[in-house]
Protein backbone atom coordinates (compact mmCIF):
# COMPACT_ATOMS: atom_id res chain seq x y z
CA UNK A 1 0.00 0.00 0.00
CA UNK A 2 2.70 2.34 0.92
CA UNK A 3 5.24 1.85 -2.30
CA UNK A 4 1.84 2.37 -4.72
CA UNK A 5 1.01 5.70 -2.60
CA UNK A 6 5.15 6.64 -3.08
CA UNK A 7 4.58 6.48 -6.66
CA UNK A 8 1.50 8.02 -6.91
CA UNK A 9 3.32 10.76 -4.71
CA UNK A 10 5.87 11.17 -7.52
CA UNK A 11 3.51 11.05 -10.42
CA UNK A 12 1.46 13.83 -9.09
CA UNK A 13 4.16 16.09 -8.44
CA UNK A 14 5.68 14.87 -11.89
CA UNK A 15 2.25 16.21 -13.43
CA UNK A 16 1.36 18.88 -11.98
CA UNK A 17 4.80 20.64 -10.98
CA UNK A 18 4.20 21.77 -7.33
CA UNK A 19 1.77 20.62 -4.32
CA UNK A 20 0.68 21.71 -1.28
CA UNK A 21 0.90 19.01 1.58
CA UNK A 22 -2.77 19.77 1.93
CA UNK A 23 -3.71 19.04 -1.63
CA UNK A 24 -1.26 15.45 -1.69
CA UNK A 25 -2.65 14.57 1.51
CA UNK A 26 -6.48 15.22 -0.64
CA UNK A 27 -5.64 13.45 -3.51
CA UNK A 28 -3.93 10.63 -1.54
CA UNK A 29 -6.26 10.44 1.32
CA UNK A 30 -4.02 10.70 3.98
CA UNK A 31 -3.18 12.97 6.51
CA UNK A 32 -0.43 15.81 5.77
CA UNK A 33 1.79 14.38 8.71
CA UNK A 34 1.54 11.02 6.55
CA UNK A 35 2.58 13.34 2.99
CA UNK A 36 5.75 15.03 5.38
CA UNK A 37 6.78 11.26 6.24
CA UNK A 38 6.52 10.12 2.54
CA UNK A 39 8.17 13.08 1.26
CA UNK A 40 10.98 12.24 3.84
CA UNK A 41 11.10 8.86 2.33
CA UNK A 42 11.24 9.65 -0.86
CA UNK A 43 14.51 11.63 -0.19
CA UNK A 44 16.21 8.96 1.67
CA UNK A 45 15.71 6.84 -1.34
CA UNK A 46 17.10 9.26 -3.96
CA UNK A 47 13.96 10.79 -5.37
CA UNK A 48 14.61 14.85 -5.87
CA UNK A 49 12.01 16.41 -3.76
CA UNK A 50 12.09 19.83 -2.99
CA UNK A 51 10.07 21.82 -0.78
CA UNK A 52 9.24 25.21 -0.33
CA UNK A 53 8.58 27.64 2.31
CA UNK A 54 5.89 30.49 2.30
CA UNK A 55 2.14 31.25 1.37
CA UNK A 56 2.97 29.83 -2.16
CA UNK A 57 5.43 27.31 -1.65
CA UNK A 58 4.60 23.14 -1.73
CA UNK A 59 6.31 20.18 -2.70
CA UNK A 60 7.97 19.55 -5.89
CA UNK A 61 10.25 17.91 -8.07
CA UNK A 62 14.30 19.43 -8.78
CA UNK A 63 15.52 20.04 -12.22
CA UNK A 64 12.98 18.02 -14.25
CA UNK A 65 13.30 14.92 -12.55
CA UNK A 66 10.74 11.96 -14.22
CA UNK A 67 10.12 8.79 -12.45
CA UNK A 68 9.89 6.07 -15.10
CA UNK A 69 7.33 4.00 -12.60
CA UNK A 70 4.56 4.76 -15.31
CA UNK A 71 3.86 0.76 -16.67
CA UNK A 72 0.38 0.04 -16.52
CA UNK A 73 -0.75 -2.79 -14.64
CA UNK A 74 -4.22 -4.33 -15.82
CA UNK A 75 -6.51 -3.10 -13.75
CA UNK A 76 -5.29 0.38 -14.30
CA UNK A 77 -5.72 -0.11 -17.98
CA UNK A 78 -8.97 -1.10 -17.91
CA UNK A 79 -9.85 1.43 -15.43
CA UNK A 80 -8.60 3.90 -18.04
CA UNK A 81 -11.12 2.49 -21.00
CA UNK A 82 -13.79 2.55 -18.86
CA UNK A 83 -13.44 6.15 -18.30
CA UNK A 84 -14.37 6.88 -22.35
CA UNK A 85 -17.95 7.09 -22.80
CA UNK A 86 -18.42 6.45 -26.37
CA UNK A 87 -21.98 8.22 -26.30
CA UNK A 88 -21.00 11.21 -24.45
CA UNK A 89 -17.88 11.58 -26.31
CA UNK A 90 -19.65 11.90 -29.66
CA UNK A 91 -22.23 14.14 -28.46
CA UNK A 92 -19.15 16.54 -27.34
CA UNK A 93 -17.47 16.40 -30.59
CA UNK A 94 -14.78 14.45 -29.14
CA UNK A 95 -14.65 10.93 -30.82
CA UNK A 96 -12.29 11.18 -32.90
CA UNK A 97 -9.90 12.62 -29.94
CA UNK A 98 -10.90 9.65 -27.98
CA UNK A 99 -10.56 7.42 -30.70
CA UNK A 100 -7.05 8.42 -31.03
CA UNK A 101 -5.95 8.78 -28.17
CA UNK A 102 -7.68 5.03 -27.20
CA UNK A 103 -5.32 4.03 -30.19
CA UNK A 104 -2.23 5.21 -28.44
CA UNK A 105 -2.40 4.00 -25.04
CA UNK A 106 -2.92 0.97 -26.79
CA UNK A 107 0.25 1.05 -28.53
CA UNK A 108 1.71 1.77 -25.22
CA UNK A 109 0.76 -0.92 -23.67
CA UNK A 110 2.44 -4.00 -23.04
CA UNK A 111 1.35 -6.89 -25.43
CA UNK A 112 -0.39 -8.96 -22.93
CA UNK A 113 -2.75 -6.04 -21.98
CA UNK A 114 -3.63 -5.22 -25.56
CA UNK A 115 -7.48 -6.69 -25.08
CA UNK A 116 -8.11 -4.21 -22.35
CA UNK A 117 -10.48 -2.06 -24.16
CA UNK A 118 -12.33 -5.33 -25.13
CA UNK A 119 -12.34 -6.74 -22.11
CA UNK A 120 -14.16 -3.25 -20.63
CA UNK A 121 -16.70 -3.11 -23.15
CA UNK A 122 -17.97 -6.71 -22.42
CA UNK A 123 -18.40 -5.85 -19.02
CA UNK A 124 -19.83 -2.48 -18.71
CA UNK A 125 -21.47 -0.18 -20.98
CA UNK A 126 -23.35 3.10 -19.69
CA UNK A 127 -26.53 3.97 -20.83
CA UNK A 128 -27.09 7.43 -19.21
CA UNK A 129 -31.33 8.57 -20.63
CA UNK A 130 -34.11 7.45 -18.17
CA UNK A 131 -36.37 4.59 -19.18
CA UNK A 132 -38.81 5.92 -21.97
CA UNK A 133 -36.83 8.58 -23.08
CA UNK A 134 -35.71 9.11 -26.56
CA UNK A 135 -31.64 10.12 -26.39
CA UNK A 136 -31.49 13.11 -28.57
CA UNK A 137 -28.46 15.38 -28.50
CA UNK A 138 -28.92 19.31 -28.03
CA UNK A 139 -27.60 21.19 -31.34
CA UNK A 140 -25.52 23.68 -29.46
CA UNK A 141 -23.67 21.25 -27.06
CA UNK A 142 -20.67 20.71 -29.44
CA UNK A 143 -20.17 24.73 -29.50
CA UNK A 144 -20.80 24.41 -25.52
CA UNK A 145 -18.36 22.01 -25.04
CA UNK A 146 -15.61 23.79 -27.31
CA UNK A 147 -16.36 26.47 -25.24
CA UNK A 148 -15.61 24.76 -22.03
CA UNK A 149 -12.17 23.46 -23.07
CA UNK A 150 -11.12 26.80 -24.29
CA UNK A 151 -12.65 28.68 -21.44
CA UNK A 152 -14.31 31.10 -23.86
CA UNK A 153 -17.40 33.75 -22.96
CA UNK A 154 -20.29 32.62 -24.90
CA UNK A 155 -23.52 34.65 -26.02
CA UNK A 156 -26.74 32.67 -26.11
CA UNK A 157 -30.29 32.69 -26.52
CA UNK A 158 -32.07 30.82 -23.77
CA UNK A 159 -35.65 29.85 -24.14
CA UNK A 160 -37.86 30.19 -21.25
CA UNK A 161 -41.91 30.23 -20.74
CA UNK A 162 -41.92 34.17 -21.25
CA UNK A 163 -40.02 34.15 -24.26
CA UNK A 164 -35.98 33.42 -25.08
CA UNK A 165 -33.44 36.24 -23.48
CA UNK A 166 -29.73 36.89 -24.31
CA UNK A 167 -26.95 36.02 -21.78
CA UNK A 168 -23.40 36.35 -21.86
CA UNK A 169 -22.12 33.37 -20.42
CA UNK A 170 -18.23 32.19 -18.35
CA UNK A 171 -19.20 28.21 -19.23
CA UNK A 172 -17.28 26.14 -16.45
CA UNK A 173 -18.51 23.27 -17.28
CA UNK A 174 -21.02 20.44 -18.63
CA UNK A 175 -23.15 17.77 -16.32
CA UNK A 176 -25.41 15.04 -18.01
CA UNK A 177 -27.88 13.99 -15.13
CA UNK A 178 -30.58 11.30 -16.55
CA UNK A 179 -30.02 12.13 -20.45
CA UNK A 180 -30.64 15.86 -19.99
CA UNK A 181 -27.39 17.95 -20.61
CA UNK A 182 -26.76 20.79 -18.40
CA UNK A 183 -24.16 23.86 -18.16
CA UNK A 184 -22.73 25.29 -15.14
CA UNK A 185 -21.74 29.04 -16.07
CA UNK A 186 -20.72 32.14 -13.90
CA UNK A 187 -22.93 35.30 -14.85
CA UNK A 188 -22.96 38.58 -13.37
CA UNK A 189 -20.85 37.33 -10.62
CA UNK A 190 -22.99 34.28 -9.53
CA UNK A 191 -22.84 30.89 -10.82
CA UNK A 192 -26.23 29.58 -12.67
CA UNK A 193 -27.49 26.04 -14.31
CA UNK A 194 -28.88 26.52 -17.87
CA UNK A 195 -30.56 23.66 -19.62
CA UNK A 196 -28.57 22.98 -22.96
CA UNK A 197 -31.49 21.67 -24.71
CA UNK A 198 -33.37 25.30 -24.00
CA UNK A 199 -30.33 27.17 -25.77
CA UNK A 200 -31.49 28.68 -29.09
CA UNK A 201 -27.95 29.73 -30.51
CA UNK A 202 -24.72 30.18 -29.36
CA UNK A 203 -21.97 32.70 -30.01
CA UNK A 204 -18.23 32.35 -28.96
CA UNK A 205 -16.93 35.30 -27.51
CA UNK A 206 -13.53 36.49 -25.87
CA UNK A 207 -11.44 34.37 -23.27
CA UNK A 208 -12.00 34.94 -19.77
CA UNK A 209 -9.91 33.82 -16.63
CA UNK A 210 -11.23 30.84 -14.79
CA UNK A 211 -11.86 30.61 -11.27
CA UNK A 212 -9.16 27.92 -10.11
CA UNK A 213 -11.33 27.00 -7.00
CA UNK A 214 -14.20 26.10 -8.98
CA UNK A 215 -14.99 22.86 -8.32
CA UNK A 216 -17.62 21.21 -11.06
CA UNK A 217 -18.51 18.19 -9.12
CA UNK A 218 -18.88 19.88 -5.48
CA UNK A 219 -21.24 22.56 -7.13
CA UNK A 220 -23.65 20.09 -9.39
CA UNK A 221 -24.17 17.94 -6.00
CA UNK A 222 -25.13 21.71 -3.90
CA UNK A 223 -27.16 22.92 -6.40
CA UNK A 224 -28.90 19.73 -7.13
CA UNK A 225 -29.67 19.44 -3.24
CA UNK A 226 -31.16 22.74 -3.31
CA UNK A 227 -33.65 22.56 -6.33
CA UNK A 228 -34.86 19.32 -4.79
CA UNK A 229 -35.59 20.91 -1.76
CA UNK A 230 -37.05 24.39 -3.59
CA UNK A 231 -39.74 21.75 -5.37
CA UNK A 232 -41.05 21.01 -1.12
CA UNK A 233 -43.55 24.09 -0.88
CA UNK A 234 -46.05 22.31 1.61
CA UNK A 235 -46.58 19.99 4.46
CA UNK A 236 -48.65 16.83 4.87
CA UNK A 237 -48.97 15.19 8.59
CA UNK A 238 -48.96 11.15 8.09
CA UNK A 239 -49.79 8.42 10.63
CA UNK A 240 -47.67 5.53 9.55
CA UNK A 241 -47.43 1.98 10.25
CA UNK A 242 -44.35 0.36 10.76
CA UNK A 243 -44.68 -1.09 7.09
CA UNK A 244 -45.47 2.64 5.83
CA UNK A 245 -42.63 3.79 7.58
CA UNK A 246 -40.16 1.20 5.57
CA UNK A 247 -41.65 1.92 2.18
CA UNK A 248 -41.83 5.76 2.80
CA UNK A 249 -38.05 5.96 0.99
CA UNK A 250 -39.42 4.62 -1.99
CA UNK A 251 -42.45 6.45 -2.56
CA UNK A 252 -41.33 9.64 -1.69
CA UNK A 253 -39.61 11.94 -4.11
CA UNK A 254 -36.41 13.05 -2.23
CA UNK A 255 -35.31 10.04 -0.28
CA UNK A 256 -33.36 12.77 2.14
CA UNK A 257 -36.72 15.05 3.20
CA UNK A 258 -38.67 11.15 3.91
CA UNK A 259 -35.24 10.00 6.09
CA UNK A 260 -35.53 13.61 7.89
CA UNK A 261 -39.00 13.37 8.88
CA UNK A 262 -38.79 9.97 9.83
CA UNK A 263 -35.88 10.80 12.12
CA UNK A 264 -38.18 13.72 13.39
CA UNK A 265 -41.37 11.08 14.00
CA UNK A 266 -43.53 11.16 17.26
CA UNK A 267 -45.49 7.98 18.03
CA UNK A 268 -48.43 7.25 16.30
CA UNK A 269 -50.89 7.99 19.37
CA UNK A 270 -53.47 6.48 21.05
CA UNK A 271 -55.55 3.79 19.25
CA UNK A 272 -52.93 3.64 16.79
CA UNK A 273 -51.15 0.25 16.49
CA UNK A 274 -47.25 1.62 16.70
CA UNK A 275 -46.08 3.32 13.96
CA UNK A 276 -45.31 6.73 13.93
CA UNK A 277 -46.93 10.40 13.01
CA UNK A 278 -44.43 12.44 10.36
CA UNK A 279 -44.50 16.08 9.39
CA UNK A 280 -43.65 15.09 5.45
CA UNK A 281 -42.42 18.11 3.09
CA UNK A 282 -44.03 17.77 -0.75
CA UNK A 283 -44.16 19.21 -3.50
CA UNK A 284 -48.01 19.77 -3.80
CA UNK A 285 -50.81 17.94 -2.40
CA UNK A 286 -51.51 16.74 -5.96
CA UNK A 287 -47.77 14.90 -5.83
CA UNK A 288 -48.41 13.91 -2.22
CA UNK A 289 -51.69 12.14 -2.94
CA UNK A 290 -49.81 10.14 -5.43
CA UNK A 291 -46.80 8.96 -3.94
CA UNK A 292 -48.89 8.39 -0.07
CA UNK A 293 -51.72 6.75 -2.12
CA UNK A 294 -49.19 3.96 -3.33
CA UNK A 295 -48.81 2.91 0.56
CA UNK A 296 -52.39 1.82 0.88
CA UNK A 297 -53.43 1.41 4.44
CA UNK A 298 -50.03 1.50 5.61
CA UNK A 299 -50.81 5.41 5.69
CA UNK A 300 -53.19 7.68 7.34
CA UNK A 301 -53.10 11.42 6.31
CA UNK A 302 -54.11 13.71 8.93
CA UNK A 303 -53.56 17.26 7.61
CA UNK A 304 -54.26 19.28 5.75
CA UNK A 305 -58.18 18.52 5.80
CA UNK A 306 -58.46 18.77 2.42
CA UNK A 307 -55.92 16.26 1.41
CA UNK A 308 -57.54 13.81 4.09
CA UNK A 309 -60.96 14.06 3.13
CA UNK A 310 -59.71 13.17 -0.84
CA UNK A 311 -58.33 10.16 -0.04
CA UNK A 312 -61.51 9.43 2.38
CA UNK A 313 -63.62 9.28 -1.09
CA UNK A 314 -60.85 7.51 -2.50
CA UNK A 315 -61.16 4.82 0.20
CA UNK A 316 -64.78 4.79 0.19
CA UNK A 317 -64.52 4.59 -4.16
CA UNK A 318 -62.39 1.24 -3.30
CA UNK A 319 -64.40 -0.35 -1.34
CA UNK A 320 -66.95 0.19 -3.48
CA UNK A 321 -65.07 -1.69 -6.23
CA UNK A 322 -64.36 -4.41 -4.07
CA UNK A 323 -67.37 -4.60 -1.81
CA UNK A 324 -68.92 -8.50 -1.97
Amino acid sequence: MRAARLIRLVLLLQNRRTMTAAELAAELEVSERTVVRDVVALGEAGVPVYAERGRTGGYRLIGGYRTRLTGMGRSEAEALFLSGVPAVLRDLGLADAASAAGLKVLAALRPELGDARRSVAQRFHLDAPGWWQEPTTPAPLAELARAVWADRRVTVRYGRPGGAVVRELEPYGLVLKAGVWYLAARVAEKFRVYRVDRVVAVEPGEAFTREEEFDLPAFWEGHAAAFARSLLREEVVVRLTEAGARRLRHVHGDRAAAEEALARAAPAGAGADGGVTITLPVESQEVAYTQLLALGPEAEVLAPPALRARFARAARTMAAHYHP
